[in-house]
């Protein structure tokens, strides 16, 4: 009958098991984050006395439920955890925000000044370089290298500066070049219908992914080349539109 009378470990090792088992229910019951990752560290630091102290009944009652440790955390932490992505969420959503929001402020000299241009119906060719380096069509124009203003943008193409023929090249926020010679077009369907400057605007997105602004000297109208393809009568916030994606 010597195997009825539990030894000292054997006492331990149950008292340990009901002290774990009302820890755990206190846990429960204030369902509190700090609580119940004090309670899983208690639980951790059990599991290892139990196995250095070789405590079998408490050993074998943790490995039962050792498999299902990172499922009652990822439960008992829902809230937590939700909050946690949420914030992360929130992040790139702020962050892809403040892109946006520094792309707007790249383009809205571009914008007033391709404004100012339909109103007075003075003409203008705008190529803003997008993945594919627009360098061999640098190099036919006048180099400039200058930050983007709406100031410029009008000084270059006013009618009476020497720069105004041909078209700028914009590379990020500075304008690389002006009075940049472009391909043109040779499709029958535009050929027939636009003139050189939008030709050359159509030629170049033909070559490349670039987006070409054209403004319409006998009529003021906006159009935007991208992909060999042309748009006219482009109002202003369609306009921003197509500036925001570029390498979106």
């Amino acid at each position: 009958m010597e195997f009825l009378i539990p030894r000292f470990k054997d006492i331990v090792d149950i008292l340990l098991i009901a002290f774990l088992i009302y820890q755990s229910l206190l846990i429960v019951r204030k369902s509190g984050g700090y609580q119940v990752l004090w309670g899983l560290l208690f639980v951790f630091l059990l599991y290892f006395l139990a196995v250095v102290f070789d405590l079998k009944v408490l050993s074998s009652f943790l490995s039962a439920i050792r498999n299902y440790w990172i499922i009652a955390v990822v439960i008992l932490f829902q809230p937590e955890l939700r909050s946690i992505l949420s914030k992360l969420n929130l992040s790139r959503e702020l962050g892809s925000a403040f892109r946006r929001q520094e792309k707007t402020s790249l383009y809205s000299p571009i914008i007033d000044a391709v404004s100012s241009m339909s109103f007075r119906k003075t003409g203008a060719l705008i190529v803003i370089e997008n993945k594919r380096k627009l360098h061999e069509f640098v190099h036919s124009g006048e180099p400039v290298d200058a930050s983007v203003s709406m100031r410029l943008i009008l000084t270059i193409f006013n009618p009476k500066s020497v720069l105004h023929d041909g078209a700028i090249i914009i590379r990020d926020e500075r304008i690389l070049a002006a009075k940049v010679v472009l391909p043109l077009s040779k499709k029958p369907e535009y050929a027939r219908k636009f003139g050189t400057r939008h030709l050359a605007g159509i030629g170049i997105t033909e070559l490349s992914d670039a987006v070409a602004i054209i403004v319409s000297e006998q009529s003021g109208q906006i159009s935007v080349a991208q992909a060999g393809n042309i748009q006219t009568d482009i109002a202003f916030e369609e306009l921003m539109q197509i500036l925001n994606d570029i390498n979106r």
